[in-house]
């Protein structure tokens, strides 16, 4: 079980050991992912996830032999699942541990039944650290030929996202999109939709004086 903050890499982890553990061909057969968000009754759990699990072992069609003889079913966002269907969960994991493995991912572990979560290892994701997001969207950009002004892009993006690093690449591709050159802080701030810093402190400087226009004067400023 794969539990923290979205966009820490949760999916990405257990997609990147699936490819390595089979390879990018076999890939396909051995692995299968749900959103549970979208598919969270029961029905899925007996009908997809149930067929899922049955299925025959197929042999590498290589002959390679350093594959495990075992077939990944991945569950994200599983903490939209509803009750009946981790229960039903539960009893499939048990039922067919010998050839399948189940990676359950969940933002909120809190919302996953106690007899589901004890049959998983947990692993906690923490917030990626700044330099880290700042790393990986430099080299996005340079690789991307996305132009930016300085490193005040970057810390927007890392800011506004809150340590949700696909939250800043996809507002960097957005924004990119509208301005291929140059882009600025500003740029970043307008399309994440967030009020400026400068903008909150003129209206709380307008709300904290004791005048009677103060409203009209924040309705100018919005």
């Amino acid at each position: 079980m794969f539990y923290g903050p979205p966009g820490t890499g949760k999916t990405s982890t257990i997609l990147a050991l699936a490819k390595e553990l089979f390879g990018h061909e076999f890939f396909k057969q051995r692995v299968t992912e749900l959103n549970a968000s979208d598919e969270r009754g029961i029905a899925v759990v007996r009908e997809k996830i149930k067929k899922f699990a049955q299925r025959k072992i197929a042999r590498h069609p290589d002959g390679r032999t350093d594959i495990p003889p075992i077939q990944i079913c991945i569950l994200d966002e599983a903490d939209s699942m509803t009750g009946d269907a981790q229960a039903a969960l539960r009893r499939i994991i048990e039922q067919f541990s010998s050839t399948t493995r189940f990676c359950i991912i969940c933002n909120y572990i809190s919302k996953i039944i106690d007899p589901l979560a004890s049959r998983c290892v947990k692993f906690r994701f923490s917030p990626i650290s700044k330099e880290a997001q700042m790393e990986r969207l430099k080299l996005i950009c340079e690789r991307e030929g996305v132009e930016v002004a300085g490193d005040d892009v970057f810390n927007a993006l890392i800011d506004i996202s809150q340590g949700d690093l696909r939250r800043s690449i996809n507002m960097l591709q957005t924004a990119s999109a509208f301005k291929a050159k140059n882009l600025t802080a500003k740029d970043i701030e307008s399309i994440s939709g967030v009020i400026p810093d400068d903008v909150i402190r003129k209206i709380d400087k307008v709300l904290v004086s004791s005048t009677h226009d103060g409203f009209g004067e924040v309705q100018q400023l919005a």
